[in-house]
């Protein structure tokens, strides 16, 4: 597993029967999630400033108990990230994350020590964290999302960390129809990274299945990729996609590359357990 273990300004304090309390710098914030089906006790001792609750008809509502902000700031290691309680328990920013903003930079700075400028493609970008972390490199970024509010959100982020004078194109776009635009223009990219939905429907009633369509959106997206590229990063949230049968399509459609797809985890506070919160599939050019 690969584990995301140096916030400064998250952690995971307690899981039980369901529901995580996590810590948002001094922040609590009690959310559920469904993959945790163990028992730790409650969570009546612990000063809550909120409490997303889920609603028997689908989706829900945060409830407000102490001084929660409309927004705060949560710092990793150089970077800033501007948090939000947002609809169906998100707050915007997702901490499992870290470990690959890591190895983005990584990569990143070392083609930029060799003297080489470096393409990077953020697909499915959200609110932009891995944008932030590529931008934080000195790589120049495309930034794809659909929707209109997350990419405003993103430009914050950029912003907060003052880095709105990098070199960063911001494109409210079905992300499919822009792979297909690339190709056909000839644009190509040193690094792709994707987080695509298990669900979703684009503007003009187009339907996206994560197991029906990922391959098909990885054979576009090496079409744009360059022959030496550096790195190719997808992230899966979905149940329905067992980690073996994602490194079976990477292995397959990345023949001779290196090949690591891994459960991101997160650590709970005060015990040797850990948080599954996904899975990643990495490509490197090696």
């Amino acid at each position: 597993m690969l584990v995301s273990n140096k916030w400064q300004d998250y952690k995971i304090i307690k899981t039980s029967k369901g529901m995580k309390l996590e810590s948002w710098k001094d922040i609590l914030l009690l959310r559920p999630d469904p993959v945790i089906t163990w028992d730790m006790g409650d969570f009546q001792e612990y000063p809550i400033n909120a409490v997303y609750y889920r609603s028997n008809t689908g989706g829900g509502h945060w409830e407000n108990k102490k001084n929660t902000p409309l927004n705060w700031v949560v710092n990793y290691q150089d970077l800033k990230f501007l948090i939000k309680e947002m609809g169906f328990k998100h707050t915007g920013l997702f901490p499992e994350q870290a470990i690959n903003w890591d190895f983005a930079r990584e990569k990143i700075r070392a083609r930029k020590n060799s003297g080489r400028d470096v393409k990077v493609l953020n697909l499915f970008a959200y609110t932009g964290a891995a944008t932030v972390a590529c931008l934080s490199a000195d790589a120049s970024v495309t930034h794809v999302d659909s929707s209109k509010g997350m990419t405003d959100w993103a430009k914050e982020n950029v912003k907060l960390n003052h880095l709105e004078d990098k070199p960063v194109r911001y494109l409210i776009d079905d992300v499919v129809k822009f792979v297909k635009r690339e190709i056909r223009r000839g644009n190509k990219y040193d690094a792709i990274i994707m987080d695509p939905p298990s669900y979703g429907r684009g503007s003009n009633g187009e339907v996206w299945s994560l197991e029906d369509n990922l391959e098909e959106l990885i054979k576009l997206c090496q079409e744009i990729l360059n022959d030496d590229f550096i790195f190719f990063l997808v992230n899966t949230y979905s149940t329905n996609l067992p980690s073996v049968s994602l490194e079976n399509i990477l292995k397959l459609n990345f023949p001779n590359k290196k090949v690591l797809v891994d459960d991101l985890c997160l650590p709970i506070e005060n015990s040797n357990l850990y948080l599954p919160c996904g899975i990643t599939g990495r490509v490197e050019n090696d």
